[in-house]
């Protein structure tokens, strides 16, 4: 996102990327960035400027901009749930 974002781009990154949601990032054009490519996280906050805070799997707490950076959601493994019969 390059500029201010308009509160409807900041609601729309706030769905998308709700706190919580496990994302990757594909690449970060930041050669002080403690991040590499493939770096898995987990997103704790959406700003008001649209930067999404990531609480990174290497123990970094560094944002992301969307436009600036490549990320996308991490696809999860879908967790199945077992049902017990109860038995008598």
């Amino acid at each position: 996102m390059n500029g201010i974002p308009t509160r409807q781009q900041v609601e729309s990154l706030k769905e998308r990327y709700p706190v919580g949601t496990r994302v990757v990032l594909h690449h970060m054009d930041d050669p002080y960035a403690p991040v590499p490519s493939g770096t898995k996280g987990t997103v704790t906050y959406v700003d008001d400027m649209g930067q999404i805070g990531v609480k990174w799997d290497n123990g970094s707490s560094l944002s992301l901009v969307p436009g600036e950076d490549s990320f996308s959601k991490a696809s999860e493994p879908e967790k199945t749930k077992i049902s017990r019969g109860m038995s008598r």
